[in-house]
């Protein structure tokens, strides 16, 4: 069975960093794109980055400039390196990757791994 795993997520003050670190099983094939999802509390959850397997990423707005995605392809892993982190930022942070099916897509998601900024 896939499965997609995070870690890293810490309570930490505004201004620091942390970095989140999913890895993932169950497959041969590669995942495009992996993408890290947050969601907080009452809140929509909410793409804030992606990368695909030749390396092209995309960024939320709100974390260009200090959100890092990164991908580790033979592993199919997937980090996130998040600077300036402000307490906006608390949330639950979840990894995707997809992988084809048919003409779409099956989306998986790990169980998500919990960002606290403190002000």
């Amino acid at each position: 069975q896939v499965q997609l795993v995070e870690s890293g997520g810490n309570l930490v003050q505004a201004g620091g960093s942390l970095t989140l670190n999913c890895t993932t099983s169950g497959t041969a094939f590669i995942f495009n794109p992996m993408a890290w999802y947050r969601q907080a509390p009452g809140k929509r959850r909410e793409l804030v980055a992606s990368a695909s397997k030749d390396g092209t990423t995309r960024y939320a707005d709100s974390v260009k400039g200090r959100f890092t995605i990164s991908r580790e392809i033979v592993k199919n892993a997937v980090f996130l390196q998040m600077n300036n982190l402000a307490p906006e930022d608390t949330a639950t942070y979840y990894c995707k990757g997809d992988l084809p099916s048919g003409q779409s897509a099956i989306s998986y998601w790990g169980r998500g791994t919990l960002v606290t900024v403190s002000s």
